[in-house]
């Protein structure tokens, strides 16, 4: 499988000014020359294949989103060399634009005020899709939602769900060979997000569509991403699969108790119990769960200190799930 993105030793960097304080400091800054120069995204490398769907992951602030904007020719690099589809994007925005599509979290691409088979029509004509391909695009998307409710609402009249659908329909409309998804599924509620999914998946799969993902939400990784990326702070973490990677906390365990009596009370004395032991505690309106790792500590031994002041009603033991081994690698590293 050939690479449709290839990226070497990939910089953008920012000079911002060293402000003063108060007035007279504003004043000086008029005519100030002290910068700074502060990296968004620093020496990164990185190879995407035809067909994959990639989660771009990291915490606000990481250069997730400066990556992107280098990947769509908005931004030219400071260093490093990027090919997308064998063409440099900056240098070649109008190309490169032809061959990519792009969901920015709510920022919409359809017509506010038109119904959404009108954006259709326009985006035909913008992208120049032949009408045999369109045609056969609006019946494989009738195949996997029901658009019919849709297609004539202007799309100011849409729920926040049925717009974000739109937009993922949109961006594929034209078959591009990349589609950047910036937090697709922010707002919404838990059936429109796998819907969502659903779709993505099914689109990846038709038209063998290169997927890049950035989002917070752990669910969109798991259901979507064999391969993650991770970056903090400008540079990358991690490069791999989702498995390999909880192979790096393998000794993690969640052990999940109910205790009899009120729950945000007794919270507080669990914490207090294992206060000696490395575990992290925390709770919902059902069930006190606490992080183990079992190289420190065992799951049992931490059950038994709970047992001697508690009386558990039930007990669930889990993997440490996806959301807490990308929160540990943010905090910690690999």
């Amino acid at each position: 499988m050939e690479n449709v993105i290839e990226i070497n030793n990939l910089s953008k960097e920012f000079k911002v000014l060293n402000r003063h304080e108060g007035i007279k400091g504003s004043i000086m800054d008029l005519f100030s020359r002290d910068y700074k120069t502060v990296y968004a995204v620093k020496d990164v490398s990185l190879s995407i294949k035809q067909g994959e769907i990639v989660g771009y992951l990291g915490p606000n602030g990481a250069g997730k989103s400066t990556t992107i904007k280098m990947m769509t020719g908005v931004l030219k690099p400071s260093s490093g060399s990027i090919l997308v589809n064998g063409r440099v994007p900056y240098k070649d925005r109008a190309k490169n634009s032809q061959e990519i599509g792009v969901v920015f979290g709510q920022r919409s691409q359809l017509w506010w005020s038109l119904p959404l088979i009108e954006s259709f029509k326009l985006l035909k004509e913008i992208y120049g899709i032949d009408s045999k391909h369109y045609d056969e695009m609006m019946k494989f998307y009738g195949t996997l939602v029901d658009l019919e409710p849709i297609l004539h609402k202007p799309v100011r009249q849409m729920s926040l769900g049925q717009r974000t659908l739109s937009d993922i329909l949109a961006s594929f409309l034209h078959n591009p060979k990349i589609c950047f998804l910036d937090e697709p599924t922010i707002g919404l509620d838990v059936a429109m997000k796998s819907n969502i999914r659903t779709l993505i998946h099914a689109i990846n799969e038709k038209m063998n569509t290169t997927v890049i993902l950035t989002t917070h939400d752990m669910g969109d990784v798991d259901a979507l991403c064999k391969r993650i990326v991770i970056i903090d702070k400008g540079q990358m973490l991690y490069d791999n699969d989702i498995d390999h990677l909880r192979k790096f906390f393998g000794a993690y365990r969640t052990l999940k108790v109910r205790l009899k009596g009120d729950m945000s009370e007794k919270v507080k004395e669990v914490e207090k119990a294992l206060e000696a032991m490395d575990v992290s505690v925390s709770s919902d309106d059902e069930w006190i769960s606490v992080l183990v790792n079992e190289e420190k500590c065992g799951v049992l031994d931490v059950l038994s200190t709970i047992q001697k002041e508690h009386k558990v009603t039930d007990m669930q033991l889990q993997e440490i799930s996806t959301e807490e081994v990308i929160k540990k690698i943010y905090t910690e590293g690999v």
